[in-house]
């Protein structure tokens, strides 16, 4: 099984010195590595060119994104698994066997994301992606060792291979010609959750998304646009609106839309409340934002197929804030 590691790079290069090396290292017999380039001016491609030979170069012509940098890359780029890595992540021997044997042997899963522990304390599951990602009834992404901003301790409590909703961007395997029939990532979405989108979309086409324990990888998070960021906070707000329009059935559709706005409102009072009003404007502008892109993702919508059993039938927000429950394995 032919495989690719491709990681998306834009100015990167001080990252790349950091964590080309691992990947490298614990990669090239099982998979050919490359960069894809978002039009860096950092001398990048000069730095990959005189240290690792091995490592093939794909140049984007503009910094389009997470999304678009992906999109257009990989047309470029022949395998049988896209294995999508951002440049701040540290792999460990042997990564990817098991996520190999896992597409082997299962023909039907589609999408494939390790354990993501924090590279700042590696006894830590990391915010973007932790142990795999799940939507609840409103439709807030978490994660399996990962409720809002607090983090579980990797006690091997979530070293099984199981089915998740939503595999992190961060580190994602997924099948090339499932990548193609889906066409990609959604490049209206710019930056951060598009891989959520990319998921749900596959699990609408029946194709099933796993979390592999097997295989660790170390994560900095916020190397590219760290989480105090407003803009950040803006995509994240935005983006997660768009993708329920974009996704749900439509019979859950408003109800669940008119409770989000609710919600995203007292997001932004708590922000207020914290001395972070940056935040509450950009959670202002990303519902404008939404509001500007609703035509364009209604007609998206029509064109998809839609699943009813998206979600776990819980709130996240009234489980954590509510009943204080700050662990997965405490939710009802």
């Amino acid at each position: 099984m032919k495989t690719a590691i491709v990681i998306l790079n834009w100015n990167g290069k001080k990252l790349l010195e950091q964590f080309l090396p691992s990947v490298v290292n614990f990669s090239c017999e099982d998979a050919q590595v490359y960069v894809a380039d978002n039009a860096s001016t950092d001398g990048s491609i000069a730095f990959i060119k005189q240290y690792f030979s091995s490592v093939k170069i794909v140049r984007n012509t503009e910094n389009g994104g997470y999304a678009k940098g992906y999109n257009d890359a990989l047309q470029h780029i022949n395998a049988d698994i896209y294995c999508l890595v951002n440049s701040d992540i540290e792999v460990t021997e042997n990564w990817l066997t098991p996520v190999i044997d896992t597409f082997e042997k299962e023909p039907d899963t589609a999408i494939i994301q390790p354990k993501i522990l924090d590279f700042k304390d590696k006894t830590k599951f990391e915010y973007a992606g932790a142990a795999g990602g799940f939507i609840d009834a409103f439709g807030y992404p978490y994660c399996r060792g990962r409720l809002f901003n607090d983090l579980e301790t990797d006690n091997g409590q979530f070293n099984d291979t199981t089915e998740i909703f939503w595999a992190s961007g961060a580190c994602f395997f997924i099948r090339s010609k499932v990548f193609h029939q889906l066409n990609g990532f959604d490049e209206d979405f710019f930056a951060h959750q598009e891989e959520i989108d990319l998921c749900w979309r596959a699990k609408n086409s029946g194709h099933t998304i796993k979390y592999v324990g097997a295989s660790t990888v170390y994560h900095v998070g916020g190397a590219t646009l760290d989480t105090l960021n407003p803009k950040k906070t803006f995509l994240n707000f935005r983006n997660s609106l768009l993708n329920l329009v974009k996704n749900l059935p439509l019979f859950k559709l408003l109800p669940i839309i008119f409770f989000r706005l609710v919600l995203d409102g007292l997001a932004g009072v708590k922000f207020l409340l914290e001395g972070k009003p940056k935040h509450l404007f950009a959670i202002l502008k990303a519902h404008f934002s939404f509001y500007a892109h609703l035509p364009i993702f209604l007609k998206k919508r029509k064109k998809l197929p839609k699943e009813s059993n998206y979600a776990l039938y819980t709130s996240i927000v009234w489980q954590y804030y509510a009943r204080r429950r700050k662990k997965f394995e405490d939710l009802r």
